[in-house]
C-alpha cells in the first residue's frame, strides 16, 4: 500500500471526513510532509470506494457547496490493520538491525 492510501485510510479512521478534511488530516498525521492536491485525493478516493474500502457517508452544504463525506467499511478498516502489522513487523526488523550497529546500546 502506498504512503498516502494509508494516510487516507488513516485519516478515516477517526471517523467520516470530507475530502478537505481529509487533506488536512493527512498533512497533520504526516507532521507536512504529504499534502495532497484535490485531484489526487478524489482520485484516490474513487479508486478506493471501487475496491469497496471507503464508501460515502453523508453529505451537506456548506455555504452554497456540496461537502460529500466518506467512511472506512469493514474492507478498510481490515486493509489498514494488515498495512498497520506490515509496517510494524518492518519497523521493528530495522530497529533490530539498527542496534546491532550500535554496540553497547540496549
Amino acid at each position: 500500500m502506498r504512503e498516502p492510501t494509508f494516510l487516507i485510510l488513516t485519516a478515516l479512521a477517526g471517523g467520516p471526513r470530507h475530502g478537505y478534511g481529509i487533506i488536512r488530516e493527512v498533512t497533520a498525521l504526516s507532521a507536512q510532509r504529504v499534502t495532497l492536491l484535490p485531484g489526487t485525493l478524489y482520485a484516490a478516493l474513487d479508486r478506493l470506494h471501487a475496491q469497496g474500502l471507503i464508501a460515502p457517508d453523508r453529505e451537506e452544504t456548506v455555504d452554497g457547496r456540496l461537502r460529500r463525506y466518506y467512511r472506512l467499511t469493514p474492507d478498510g478498516i481490515r486493509a489498514l490493520d494488515v498495512e498497520t502489522a506490515r509496517l510494524r513487523q518492518l519497523a521493528t526488523a530495522a530497529e533490530s538491525r539498527l542496534r546491532a550497529l550500535r554496540p553497547g546500546t540496549a
